[in-house]
């Protein structure tokens, strides 16, 4: 390392040898896991034995922090990029050697980004090519009858009749039950299904509420886990009787549970075995929805009965939550050509979202994309057919 006077600032010069070192990393790093991504083994290595421990080493540090330090960092990147292009436009105008100082600093901002994919890839995308929480327990995959998927539904209803009387409402009948102590109680919920799926066992940390929760609603989104802060994050507007299960789903990617339908059964199971009737009620609710969708299409005529056997707090859950997201794509001011305008932008930023991460879902061996959250239904069929 070499420092050097320039002007009244010291300025630290490393060895060209360092420079290419750092440079190179994150390259090296990306090519190799795109070179062995395609072999299960090793991403199965990579999953248990670098990435859980990292993770769960990256989750305790930030657990000491109220807030998502993926926000912090989301939106400190935002600016950060924003003050280097601006700064990187200003300082290429005044020199004369423009292309090289240009050069420059265009390689400063696709090394970071490398830094940050590389690592985003060895500790969450690895998952994905992995062997699955479904072939490492045993689920046969081979597809269900429709007797089961009936049964199931039926047992789901029935459940989420009796613990709609179970929550705490006001004397609308409607769902009053406090968020605070629901997350609080969240690092306790996987305890009895971790006593028949032992790899979901470990220590879980509690999930945090977005402060960028109402962009998280206008996109369509319930939460998210950043494997780089390894922290669950949840979008704090979703409506209360859902978000435990939501909650559980985030959580199940904590505990290395990659693919989102395998993360949906998971905190369903979790939430239906907890003991606790909060997230029994949105466990069962959730794989309510989901089941309920999978029948209308097999068996119209007993998804009718059991749509109307359902109480009048489950429908009005269920409606609650349709208008919730349905209101979500609507922007209304009171000025109806700026509504206009507001509307059509935030159905395209979502839809463009959607599309990002339906691409990116499937290019990560997801093959059903953004449809493989309902795909969960396979799963809870299988598994609470014999239970």
């Amino acid at each position: 390392m070499i420092m050097r006077q320039k002007g009244t600032r010291p300025v630290i010069k490393l060895p060209r040898a360092v420079y290419i070192t750092i440079c190179e990393l994150p390259a090296v790093l990306t090519i190799l896991y795109y070179a062995l991504r395609s072999v299960p083994g090793v991403m199965d290595w990579a999953a248990v034995s670098v990435s859980a421990p990292v993770r769960g080493a990256l989750g305790l540090f930030s657990s000491i922090y109220p807030f998502s330090l993926m926000e912090v960092f989301c939106t400190a990147a935002g600016f950060w990029l924003i003050y280097y292009i601006v700064r990187s436009i200003i300082v290429t105008t005044r020199r004369r050697e423009k292309l090289k100082i240009l050069s420059k600093r265009l390689l400063t901002v696709m090394v970071v980004i490398l830094y940050v994919w590389s690592l985003f890839c060895w500790l969450w995308n690895s998952g994905y090519h992995a062997p699955g929480f479904a072939g490492k327990n045993g689920f046969a995959g081979d597809g269900v009858t429709l007797e089961a998927l009936t049964g199931v539904t039926r047992l789901f209803a029935e459940k989420s009749n009796e613990l709609a009387l179970m929550v705490k409402r006001n004397d609308d009948g409607r769902y009053i039950e406090d968020r605070r102590e629901m997350l609080n109680a969240s690092t306790e919920i996987f305890q009895n299904i971790a006593d028949r799926f032992p790899g979901l066992s470990g220590r879980l940390y509690r999930p945090k509420t977005m402060m960028f929760s109402w962009l998280m609603s206008r996109t369509g989104y319930t939460g998210i886990y950043f494997a780089l802060t390894g922290e669950s994050n949840i979008n704090s507007q979703e409506p209360g009787f859902m978000m435990p299960a939501t909650v559980a789903h985030e959580l199940a990617h904590q505990r290395g549970v990659f693919a989102e339908d395998e993360a949906n059964f998971v905190g369903i199971a979790a939430c239906v075995t907890s003991g606790n009737p909060v997230y029994e009620y949105a466990g069962y609710l959730r794989g309510l929805m989901y089941l309920m969708s999978a029948l209308h299409g097999a068996d119209y005529e007993t998804w009718i009965e059991i749509s109307g056997s359902l109480r009048f707090e489950v429908i009005s859950d269920w409606q609650e939550n349709s208008d919730f997201w349905e209101s979500q794509r609507r922007v209304e001011t009171g000025v109806e050509f700026l509504d206009n305008i507001l509307t059509t932008v935030t159905v395209t930023v979502s839809d463009a979202v959607d599309t990002v991460y339906d691409g990116y879902l499937k290019s990560q061996n997801q093959e059903l994309g953004i449809k493989s959250y309902g795909a969960c239904v396979n799963l809870l069929v299988e598994y609470f057919a014999m239970h």
